[in-house]
Parts: structure tokens; C-alpha cells; sequence
């Protein structure tokens, strides 16, 4: 299979459309991890993405009565773009399915590059059943995103490219993974040419479909798929992706939303350009790989896969980014409710280091519990140190850094506990971003349960985030399962989140 992909990008035809891409020295993130890192800047391409490569090279291999016919693809904004992109090239009709919550951005950028726009779903997944559906009906050739060989080869020639440019092989490549076609397409050729050059795969911890696939020895589909790094949300790996993968990657990484949005600032830093959260995948995994093994001198690369970031999405990043670089800890803290207390709280914590964030309500007449957010330019050392002090001096504190309830909604919520509320049981939802997805979430519900508690938070993506509190009396626990499952929307329980106890849970 790796030589057969090789054969195929060696004659890939793809800078009809696509551009040979720079590969970067990135000196201040190199001098941060004590690495020589590189960048390959596929977030240069006509399209801001790879994925024209695989695209067209995939097209341009289809025979003349598929070309009359014309093509069709589904997806949510890169491969859309390539395939609309490509067509437009070869003068081929093409179809792009697009799911509901897909922004206007990337549907208007669909359409100035001449595809035909169909939005279908809430989801790829319903609009790819959607697109093959209609390729049966009108005979159109459905381009596949990652699981075809032509794509795979496309998207082979990036690590063509990295041969020609760089002098001796690299130690490491780093390479962002959804369905596969990216790092199944690197690692054929690599391996064959430096077959010593480590390749290393990094997904969101959420979306880990090649990861949990390499170890089951198996493909495996996810149950639920978290969409911050949209461009990656793949439930399951491709065919022949995750067979290259058995034989040509070397291991997988798992990164935080928190670390990629730091690694997103670092390729600002170093090229003021601004990577989508699946375009800095690469280089979130190459921190994490090098923080876990210590490891200084080396020679490696980063694929910048992307660049197709909404711009709404950019107040989410910046705060969370603080978090990812282990700048900023954020503690659940118990003061007495007296005069002079925050201030000597404040003390404590000394001139030296900055509040970024203090949220507190009256509550009670003895004690306040307050909502804070610590400077730490010392990372975990210093936010160790900090939890030390604060329990040396008494102070109940909980930890909330990496707590993702609290960082997406309780930090906008302080607000003191309610009184009389009872049964009530927490939620945190993903809604799809359209029309209808709250109204649906309340005609499903039962009229004998009451929403207690509603937070709503938009970050410029396909899903809105919801944190809901609803009162179900124990007896009808099972029933509220079955409503949960009949709704489809991704959820976590967080009725023993700290949270919730600290902050939200009502009193009796």
C-alpha cells in the first residue's frame, strides 16, 4: 500500500490548483521547547487549507463521462472548498453538501468558488448520507475527504515537498488526524525515503477515532465527537488510512481544546498568521511530546494544516489560551465573609503575581466561596505552589483549571445558590447552531419538569454550549434517560461536578 501511494504522488498533477508551500524555521516557538521546530504552511494554499490537493487529484483522475456528470462532496468548509475549487478548474459541475450549522462564512466561500450548495443535516455525518444519496440519484462521483487513494496521494505531495526543501531527514513529523488521508499520504512517502524520521499523529482528546483505532487493533467509532477543532471531528478513521497507519505511524498524541488554543498563539507569535484549532494540532502535540520526554536538539517538523477560522471564534481562543500555556490557574476558594478578607486573601497571594479574574456573591453570612483566576507565568510548579499556601493557611480550595463545566459556563454564572429548588439535575449540551434546536430540546421535554438553571454560551462554531438544570423527580429518572437519548444533542452529566456544589447546587 505505502508504495503504491508513492507511485501516485510522484505523478500527482495538483499545482494545477495547489501551490508548493513554504516550510518555516519557527524561531521563537524552536527557542521555547529548545527544538529546531518547523513549520510547513499549508495554511498558504488558495484555500487556506491542504485539502485542495487531495481534491483535485482525486478529480483529475476521473474518466470523461464522470467529468460530464459532475461531482459531489459533503463536508463542513475545507474539503468543501477544494472540490468547489477544483471543479471550477476543470470545468466540472459540483455539488457540496453542507450540514445546517455550517457558518455563512465558509457556505459563502463554497459558492464563490462555484459550488452548488445544498445544506442538509445537522451534522457530516447526516450531510455525507445526504451526498451519497443524491450522487445515486443523479450520477454524480462523490469525492471522499480522506478514505480514497487518489486523495491520500494528494495530500502526499506535501511530504514530497519536505524532502526537496529540507537538507538531511527530520527526527520527528508531526501531523494533525481526522479521518486519516493527511498523515496516511506523509507517512507512505516518509517512510520510505527516511524511514528513521519518527511520525507521530495528534488529534483533539476528544476526537481520538486514530488513536483509539491503533490500539484496538481495529476501526472503532466514536460515540460522541467533540467539534472545537471542527476540521478533525471524524467518529471513525478511514479504511485505508488506518491500514497505512498499522505499518508507517509510530505513535498518536492527544492534545486539550486549552493546548491547542496555546498552540494557535504560537503560530501567531512566530508567522502572524492565524491557524484554525485543527491547523495547530500539529504543534500542540509536538509541545506535549516534548514536555512528556524531555527531549532538546532535535530536528522536527509540524504540518499548519489550516487556516479556516471563523473570526467570532477568536474571543473563545484567546481564553482559553492563558489556560493552555499554564499561565493562568483558576481555584474555587472558601474566605470568611467579614471585612478585610479579600484583601487579605489578595495579600497572600502577594504583589507579584496578578488576579485575572475574581467572581463572588453574597451567599451566606459566615463564609463566601469565590471564583478565581491566578497569573502563573511559573506553569504547574507555580500553580502547585499556590494550592500549598492557600491550605497552609487554612483556606478550602478546589482546583477548577482543568475543569471544563467551569471554564465554559460557571465563570460567567457566580451568582449565589438558589433557595427551594429541588431534584434538580445538571447538564452541559452541545445544541446545534440553527434555528429550532432550543424549541426542539422543549417539545421533547416533559411538561411535569422544570428547567431551574440555563446558560448559553456562543463561540463562533457549529454547536452552541448549554449548561441546563432540570427538576426530575427521582422517579422519573429513567424516563429523563430516554428523553436524553431521543434528543441526539452530545451532553455530559454534571450533577458531581465541584463546581455545581461549590457554587450553583441549590440549598435546601
Amino acid at each position: 500500500m505505502p508504495e503504491e501511494i508513492l507511485r501516485r504522488v510522484l505523478i500527482a498533477p495538483v499545482y494545477d490548483v495547489a501551490q508548493q508551500t513554504p516550510l518555516e524555521l519557527a524561531p521563537l516557538i524552536s527557542k521555547r521547547v529548545h527544538n529546531k521546530v518547523w513549520l510547513k504552511r499549508e495554511d498558504l494554499q488558495p484555500v487556506f487549507s491542504f485539502k485542495i490537493r487531495g481534491a483535485y487529484n482525486c478529480m483529475v483522475n476521473l474518466n470523461a463521462e464522470q467529468r460530464q456528470a459532475g461531482v459531489i462532496a459533503a463536508s463542513a468548509g475545507n474539503h468543501a472548498q477544494g472540490v468547489a475549487l477544483s471543479a471550477t478548474k476543470m470545468g466540472v459541475k459540483s455539488v457540496i453538501v453542507m450540514p445546517r450549522t455550517t457558518p455563512p462564512i465558509k457556505v459563502n466561500a463554497v459558492k464563490r468558488l462555484g459550488g452548488q450548495v445544498v445544506l442538509e443535516g445537522d451534522s457530516y455525518d447526516e450531510a455525507s448520507k445526504f451526498a451519497k444519496k443524491l450522487a445515486a440519484e443523479q450520477k454524480l462521483t462523490f469525492i471522499h475527504p480522506y478514505d480514497d487513494l487518489d486523495v491520500i496521494a494528494g495530500q502526499g505531495t506535501i511530504a514530497l515537498e519536505m524532502l526537496r526543501q529540507h537538507s538531511g531527514a527530520f527526527d520527528v513529523i508531526f501531523v494533525c488526524v481526522g479521518g486519516g488521508g493527511l498523515i496516511a499520504g506523509i507517512a507512505a512517502v516518509i517512510k520510505q525515503v527516511w524511514p528513521k524520521t519518527r511520525i507521530i499523529g495528534v488529534e483533539s482528546a476528544d476526537a481520538a477515532c486514530m488513536t483509539e483505532a491503533l490500539k484496538a487493533g481495529e476501526r472503532i467509532i466514536l460515540p460522541q465527537v467533540g467539534i472545537f477543532a471542527d476540521g478533525t471531528a471524524v467518529a471513525q478513521v478511514g479504511k485505508i488510512p488506518f491500514r497505512i497507519a498499522q505499518t508507517c505511524v509510530d505513535e498518536m498524541i492527544t492534545v486539550t481544546t486549552d493546548e491547542i488554543c496555546a498552540a494557535i498563539k504560537d503560530v501567531f507569535e512566530d508567522t502572524r498568521a492565524i491557524a484554525e484549532p485543527s491547523g495547530a494540532l500539529a504543534v500542540a502535540g509536538m509541545k506535549k511530546f516534548v514536555e512528556q520526554n524531555g527531549v532538546s536538539g532535535l530536528d522536527m517538523a509540524c504540518i499548519v494544516s489550516g487556516a479556516n477560522v471563523n473570526f467570532d471564534r477568536l474571543r473563545h481562543i484567546a481564553e482559553r489560551t492563558e489556560l493552555g500555556e499554564k499561565r493562568e490557574a483558576i481555584f474555587a476558594v472558601t474566605i470568611a465573609e467579614t471585612p478585610g478578607s479579600f484583601k487579605q486573601f489578595c495579600e497572600l497571594l502577594g504583589a507579584r503575581r496578578a488576579i485575572t479574574e475574581f467572581n463572588y456573591r453574597y451567599a451566606a453570612s459566615d463564609h463566601a466561596t469565590v471564583f478565581v483566576g491566578v497569573r502563573t507565568e511559573g506553569g504547574h510548579p507555580e500553580k502547585e505552589a499556590i494550592l500549598n499556601e492557600l491550605k497552609a493557611k487554612n483556606y478550602p480550595v478546589q482546583d477548577m483549571t482543568d475543569n471544563e463545566m467551569a471554564k465554559l459556563h460557571l465563570r460567567y454564572m457566580v451568582g449565589g445558590h438558589a433557595n427551594g429548588i429541588q431534584n434538580e439535575l445538571l447538564y452541559r449540551f452541545e445544541f446545534p447552531e440553527r434555528p429550532g434546536a432550543l424549541l426542539n430540546f422543549l417539545i421533547l421535554m416533559s411538561e411535569e419538569w422544570n428547567i431551574s438553571l440555563f446558560h448559553y454560551r456562543n463561540h463562533g462554531s457549529a454547536y452552541g454550549r448549554v449548561l441546563v438544570g432540570v427538576q426530575v423527580p427521582p422517579e422519573q429518572h429513567h424516563a429523563f434517560e430516554v428523553y436524553l437519548t431521543q434528543l441526539g444533542y452530545p451532553f455530559v452529566n454534571e450533577q458531581d461536578n465541584p463546581g455545581y456544589e461549590l457554587f450553583l447546587k441549590p440549598t435546601r
